[in-house]
């Protein structure tokens, strides 16, 4: 069996983003994989997460990385990869500024406050309409 190391895209449209795996290489680009070595963010050119140990040996065991696999080794390599990104981005999705709630609550007084002076205003003309 002839054993590849290449990309599987796992992005929506226009996002781009890979898992770098380990597949028969007579499989199709998102079919059935051996092992999952790391993801990398093609958006962003950077690599996500990155098994080296599996990466080292899957080639021990003589399967070929691609020319794209080969350079998302070299960038882990160098030292793009960045979990702690992803972990701040996930922090800061929680940690949102929350949206001031006293100028909805302004809104709802007015409301308020307008509706009972039509109420009043309508009372006062139903009673001196009563009155003629």
């Amino acid at each position: 069996m002839a054993v590849r190391i290449r990309l599987s895209r796992i992005g929506k449209k226009h996002v781009p983003f890979f898992r770098v795996v380990a597949v028969d290489s007579r499989r199709k680009r998102d079919g059935a994989i051996l092992a999952n070595i790391g993801t990398y963010d093609g958006l962003n050119s950077k690599v996500i997460l990155f098994h080296e140990d599996l990466y080292q040996e899957w080639i021990a065991k003589g399967a070929l990385p691609t020319d794209s696999a080969k350079k998302i080794y070299r960038l882990f390599k160098k030292g793009a990869q960045a979990p702690e990104k992803v972990k701040k981005v996930k922090e800061a999705a929680i940690s949102k500024p929350k949206v001031e709630e006293e100028p909805a609550k302004k809104v709802v007084e007015v409301k308020e406050t307008v509706s009972e002076e039509k109420k009043a205003a309508k009372t006062t003309k139903e009673a001196s309409e009563k009155k003629d």
